[in-house]
């Protein structure tokens, strides 16, 4: 970080900022001149610009006779003069609204990514909640036609889940009835995964003796508990990605196409994602501070959301460096905490 600015270097550094986030335009002197209301001449603002490119808070691209920030400069910008704005109370009442504690949490993760991509126009990313123990509390099958069953299970006090098991065969009423009871009297109150480990021995303890209720239950059992887990493990949810076509008119091509073949560093996003669950508050990685080749001109913005007082997941958004720091910030972080507190109840 650079040695502290003066005030007229700071102000001018700021009004740099603000205006290359609103057009995306390089900021030429006269501009800045203007912007300040210093009442200084466009050529002690050159001066100025000229000392603030030796720090390496802003270039030139290309040709242009302007300026814009550097992933230095955001920095600066982001920790020491950014002015974030509160939330509306009609914002807040829709957030509020659209995360409505009645839904069951995928629904409002969906929601809560819909939103932050929605409002930022970035795309909304979020990981899903890694819950440390997903209890079984009941589960129920029901018989679908062309052979399908619908698998509906409770997990820990109150979620939900719906599976559609595509299966060998057809099964009836009263065999599902059957692997029901079997399954919420044996394997009650025990973690899902136990569970299924527990019925993969038993499948290769009794491969010929076995009734015809346990060979159903393994076989419609296995199923659904893999594609639950399966569902677990599947990372981040990204929405929103077409927001950042957006920015191409503006915004150098190649770096447009960079941000766009990001997710499918999903390793690598994931990673950084998981650094930021036990992150107090809001965290902001711009351009290479993420630590992986990719974001390039980008940055990244999230917020933790917590599940029974422990951080399970996070919220954020995905974008150019350029966006508005200002308005993002408070979207990611009350949304973050609003979905938390939809989750609790």
């Amino acid at each position: 970080m650079p040695e502290q600015l003066n005030e007229r270097a700071a102000l001018l550094l700021k009004k740099l900022v603000y205006s290359y986030i609103s057009d995306g335009q390089p900021v030429g002197s006269k501009k800045l001149a203007e912007d300040a209301d210093l009442n200084i001449s466009s050529a002690t603002v050159r001066n100025v610009m000229s000392g603030l490119e030796k720090k390496g808070l802003i270039i030139a691209p290309h040709t242009s006779a302007g300026r814009i920030p550097t992933e230095q400069g955001y920095r600066l910008f982001v920790d020491s003069m950014l002015e974030v704005e509160p939330l509306s109370r009609s914002l807040l009442s829709r957030l509020k609204q659209e995360l409505d504690p009645d839904q069951n949490a995928d629904i409002l993760i969906n929601h809560a990514t819909q939103i932050v991509s929605e409002l930022t126009h970035m795309a909304g990313i979020v990981t899903m909640p890694k819950v440390s123990q997903a209890t079984l509390r009941h589960i129920e099958f029901l018989p679908l036609s062309d052979q399908r069953i619908l698998a509906i299970l409770v997990i820990n006090e109150r979620e939900v889940q719906n599976r559609v098991l595509h299966m060998q065969r057809s099964y009836t009423t009263e065999e599902l009835h059957e692997a029901s009871n079997f399954l919420n009297q044996n394997y009650m109150g025990m973690d899902i995964y136990d569970v299924r480990e527990q019925l993969l021995q038993a499948m290769q303890r009794a491969r010929e003796d076995i009734d015809a209720t346990m060979k159903t239950v393994i076989e419609v059992a296995g199923v659904t508990f893999s594609e639950s887990l399966q569902s677990n493990d599947e990372g981040y949810r990204v929405q929103g990605e077409t927001n950042l076509v957006r920015y191409g008119e503006s915004t150098d091509r190649e770096h447009l196409s960079q941000l766009l073949e990001l997710f499918d560093h999903k390793r690598e996003l994931l990673g950084l994602l998981d650094r930021c669950i036990q992150a107090e508050g809001v965290k902001v990685f711009i351009g290479n501070e993420a630590g992986f080749k990719g974001l390039g001109d980008c940055s990244v913005v999230t917020a933790p959301y917590v599940f029974q007082g422990e951080p399970v997941g996070v919220l954020g958004v995905i974008g150019p460096a350029r966006i508005n720091y200002s308005m993002v910030i408070p979207v990611v972080d009350v949304t973050a905490k609003l979905l938390g507190e939809a989750l609790n109840k």
